[in-house]
């Protein structure tokens, strides 16, 4: 048996025991495995020839076509680490994340590279054509025992660098090892129960660790990776119907996107799992979802970029509590700990705390913030040092008596609000319940007598009839008075997003940042 260490190990093993399925499908664009693996390594003999050694990082600009995820495979199989940049960023963010990163190559599509020609020939770095690769390689000799430092790489060594979305600053590169990749993957393939024969949506950008999940997942089983970047929700059912989809993971406001569209039962009754992830998905979402998919098996996940995944909430567990974050996943220690050090008991609010394969390397260039956020695991005795460290995640949770974890908010994104702190999930709730409702944002901002103000943006049906009154007076017979918005503000579009599709409370924040600074004008 041959130990998996890096994700091209796990596609070579895919390949031996699956080479003639299919690993890749968008549109008219199928690969098999085996010929996956042999373009893999023809693009890995690039690598090498052009002087990439392991450990020097490459970046890759580009959205999900085939040729990128032969890129991604191939920087992994030459033990270099993958720099995946998020293709929504414009070119300042794309600038600080290959200046933070020290990349030594950039691959990118022709009209990206021509758009941010200026700031790549000022960097001074080295750049490839994503579509020029495939053609390439048709005249690049392979010898397998040249394309790879497989020798060289250990389970320990970085093979990532995911940048976050830059929701509270600048974006931060989170390092992740090949444990981290193999493990992750083996772990939500396992609870998830995938198969070869599956065929997992990729919806969500690579450069997020759950749409990075996607991919890994479809390599550990043998399963069909089938990408989509689309404009329109209504795209998606086609798309799923077309390729045979079976499985899909989103975030909420992209759950809320597809759950607005129609699905033809073809297409929605071939789905057999659905997973969420990135926030909390709203009970009667749930249900929708449900409906869409009669025959599917729910999956409630969550996790950090910081530690991959941490929890999940089984199908079984979702009818009795979809509140629920569920718990541990396999191979990971969730705690729910106190700022003093120690452990919460049941029913108490406290953070929560991740040991295990899946605790990323730390930050890149961020000594002090990795000291702060990762820190040695003690022994229950308090002397002995674990031999991993464990991560701080800056999420408060807590526990029930049946061990069932509950998100509560980002420590950040609590507000504080006449003496108390108020988890937006708990307001946002209320609103949910109200049909005509797609998505809702809770968020505090200054007011001179609460310390914060509670304020709703809100995107409802085009047809609706909803009032802001009426909402606040919903929000006054369901909640506690010091829960209650001030104001509730409607959008005609969706809620502004950051790259990885999340809704983005930092620009919502801003916007009202100073609403309460004249005279107080409550929306009644």
């Amino acid at each position: 048996m041959t130990a998996h260490i890096s994700l091209y190990d796990l596609l070579k093993d895919s390949a031996h025991h699956h080479g003639e399925r299919r690993a890749f499908a968008q549109g008219a664009k199928m690969a098999t495995y085996a010929e996956l693996l042999e373009d893999v390594r023809l693009t890995a003999k690039r690598l090498a020839d052009s002087g990439v050694q392991a450990g020097e990082r490459v970046a890759v600009y580009a959205g999900k076509q085939y040729e990128t995820i032969v890129t991604f495979l191939a920087i992994n199989a030459r033990g270099a680490i993958l720099v995946p940049i998020n293709p929504q960023l414009k070119e300042p963010q794309v600038r600080h994340i290959l200046l933070d990163s020290g990349a030594r190559l950039l691959i990118s599509t022709g009209p990206r590279l021509r758009r941010i020609e200026a700031m790549v020939q000022d960097i001074g770095l080295d750049t490839w054509q994503l579509e020029k690769l495939q053609a390439d390689n048709l005249n690049t000799p392979t010898d397998a025992a040249l394309v790879t430092a497989a020798s060289a790489v250990t389970d320990s060594d970085p093979a990532a660098i995911l940048y976050t979305s830059g929701s509270t600053g600048r974006p931060k590169g989170v390092v992740l090892s090949q444990r981290n990749l193999v493990s992750g993957a083996d772990s939500v393939a396992h609870y998830l129960g995938l198969r070869a024969d599956d065929v997992i949506l990729g919806i969500l950008p690579l450069s997020f660790d759950a749409g990075f999940s996607q991919l890994t997942t479809a390599l550990v089983s043998g399963a069909c990776y089938a990408p989509l970047d689309f404009l329109q929700a209504g795209e998606v059912p086609t798309f799923c119907e077309a390729q045979g989809v079976t499985m899909i993971t989103g975030v909420p406001p992209l759950w809320m996107q597809l759950a607005s569209v129609q699905w033809p039962q073809p297409a929605g009754a071939r789905i057999r799992c659905f997973a969420n992830t990135g926030g909390h998905m709203p009970p009667p979402l749930l249900e929708k979802l449900k409906n869409a998919f009669p025959d599917a098996q729910p999956y409630l996940m969550y996790g950090l970029t910081e530690a991959f995944r941490s929890t999940y909430l089984a199908p079984e567990a979702a009818a009795t509590r979809p509140d629920s974050i569920g718990k541990a996943v396999p191979n990971a220690d969730i705690r729910v700990m106190r700022p003093n050090g120690t452990e919460c008991a049941a029913g108490e609010h406290g953070e929560l705390v991740h040991r295990g394969a899946f605790v990323t390397l730390g930050y890149w260039n961020d000594p002090e913030l990795t000291a702060q956020r990762f820190r040695p695991w003690l022994h229950p005795n308090g002397q002995v040092p674990r031999a991993e460290t464990a991560v701080w995640s800056g999420d408060i949770v807590y526990r029930d008596s049946d061990d069932f974890l509950y998100f509560v908010a980002r420590s950040d994104d609590m507000i504080k609000t006449s003496g108390y702190r108020v988890s937006p999930t708990e307001v946002e709730e209320v609103l949910f319940a109200v049909d005509d409702v797609i998505e809702a944002a809770a968020f505090g901002v200054p007011h001179p007598q609460q310390g914060e103000a509670i304020i709703i943006s809100l995107f409802a049906h085009p047809q609706t009839q909803l009032t802001a009154q009426a909402l606040i007076k919903l929000c006054r017979d369901k909640l506690p008075t010091y829960m209650v918005p001030l104001h509730v503000s409607f959008h005609d579009s969706a809620l502004p997003r950051n790259p990885n599709g999340k809704i983005d409370r930092k620009q919502l924040k801003q916007q009202f940042s100073e609403f309460f600074s004249s005279p107080l004008t409550v929306t009644e």
